[in-house]
């Protein structure tokens, strides 16, 4: 299974930018976020489309630095998102507040929806959608918070979540009361799913343990970005984040004993050397040892991964605004990838109907993951999702899902 959403992500998808181009952080649209989006889109395809990291090689490293640190990056730029709908840099209140409360919610159950009717066709591919959903519900209620308290409750968030997402899955693996909630959640019945105990606890993106990168998207979202030492400082926060996660990890895994073996030995022989950075790990198969939590490969839902893959979100975003406000000529030629950011709900889905037409529909050998013959695949998707949402947004504000998405929020406009 790959990991990747995605995503999308979708996730401007969640979003509802500003449309005008002015760097004025409470009203224009912020092009280097279209970049960072753009860049999670793409790194999302390299999963899903691209070959397997065991090509080694250059390519074998950017394709493995893209897994997991791609679907961190968009539920980073959702919480941005959020943000921008409901006020920025100050939030809405009264009865405009109620309303872009009210459009936040509409769209999380559309995006629930939309993600399990995307896991209906069957693409093998770990769709993040539904999951999306239930964290912009979750993290709702503190979009008024100030950027610092956003900050903190992040931080506070990847220290004590994970050890508690741990202890809860092994008295789900241990214990038979996750069945019987199961049994009775309506929406399990409905999806054939586990329900909210997927999207709580057991799923690939666990909305207790990927909180943290919406609040963190949050808090940046309430900086004055067109600051350049404002973005000085972001960089700086995600250099250090990502030394904490990935360095902690490394050093945890060869200082405590046994470590690397035990891990080893839960993944059934999986490359325990790389699980300071890597999915190649692999994951647990038959119960999750206490090693675990020392790891940081990015689905690995631990403290140190999601230190390390917040702070190459915080990164990217960085040197994403950095690069449009400093360097034009680079922008101009990045700008099909900021396209895609900006209707990147739209990518996300087109790329995986387009997987299921290929694989299901009208089945083609369309790609051998274990070696390079899947790469032309994968730059064959790029090309065409750059040129049709550069396209498109040449003559449209919004990508089609995008406005549907837009236009089904209407009602909240009823609210008092």
């Amino acid at each position: 299974m790959t990991h990747d959403a995605p995503p999308a992500v979708q996730t401007a998808a969640l979003s509802e930018p500003p449309q005008d181009s002015s760097r004025a952080p409470s009203t224009g649209r912020l092009i280097g976020i279209d970049l960072a989006r753009g860049l999670a889109v793409l790194g999302m395809y390299s999963a899903h489309v691209g070959p397997d990291v065991s090509v080694g090689g250059p390519m074998g490293f950017v394709l493995e630095a893209a897994r997991g640190r791609s679907s961190a990056l968009f539920a980073l730029l959702a919480g941005f998102s959020l943000v921008i709908m409901t006020g920025r840099p100050r939030p809405r209140t009264g009865r405009a507040g109620r309303q872009a409360a009210a459009r936040v919610a509409i769209r999380a159950v559309l995006l629930t929806v939309l993600g399990y009717a995307l896991n209906t066709l069957d693409t093998q591919v770990d769709v993040i959608l539904s999951f999306y959903g239930l964290l912009f519900l979750t993290v709702l209620p503190l979009h008024r918070l100030r950027a610092a308290t956003l900050a903190l409750i992040a931080a506070a968030g990847a220290l004590a979540l994970p050890q508690i997402l741990y202890t809860l899955r092994r008295s789900i693996e241990e214990g038979t009361w996750a069945d019987t909630v199961i049994q009775a959640d309506p929406l399990a019945g409905l999806t054939g799913t586990d329900g909210i105990i997927e999207l709580l606890f057991t799923g690939e993106y666990p909305v207790l343990t990927w909180a943290p990168f919406l609040l963190a998207g949050m808090a940046v979202a309430r900086l004055d970005l067109s600051r350049p030492r404002t973005r000085s400082r972001l960089a700086l926060t995600g250099a250090v984040l990502a030394v904490l996660g990935y360095g902690g990890s490394w050093l945890a895994l060869h200082l405590v004993p046994r470590a690397l073996t035990v891990i080893s030995s839960a993944t059934g022989g999986g490359p325990s050397s790389s699980a300071w950075w890597s999915d190649a790990v692999g994951e647990p198969e038959a119960g999750t040892p206490l090693a675990w939590l020392l790891v940081a490969a990015p689905h690995s839902q631990t403290t140190s991964s999601i230190l390390g893959n917040t702070g190459i979100a915080l990164l990217v975003v960085a040197g994403c605004l950095t690069a449009a406000d400093r360097l034009p000529r680079l922008m101009r030629s990045a700008a099909p990838v900021a396209a895609v950011g900006k209707m990147a709900l739209t990518a996300y889905v087109l790329h995986i109907v387009a997987l299921w037409l290929l694989t299901d529909v009208w089945p083609v050998a369309l790609v051998e993951n274990e070696t390079l013959s899947a790469l032309p695949v994968l730059l064959a998707f790029i090309a065409a999702a750059m040129l049709a949402a550069t396209l498109w947004t040449r003559t449209f504000r919004r990508g089609p899902l995008e406005h549907l998405l837009h236009a089904a929020t209407r009602p909240a406009k009823l609210i008092k």
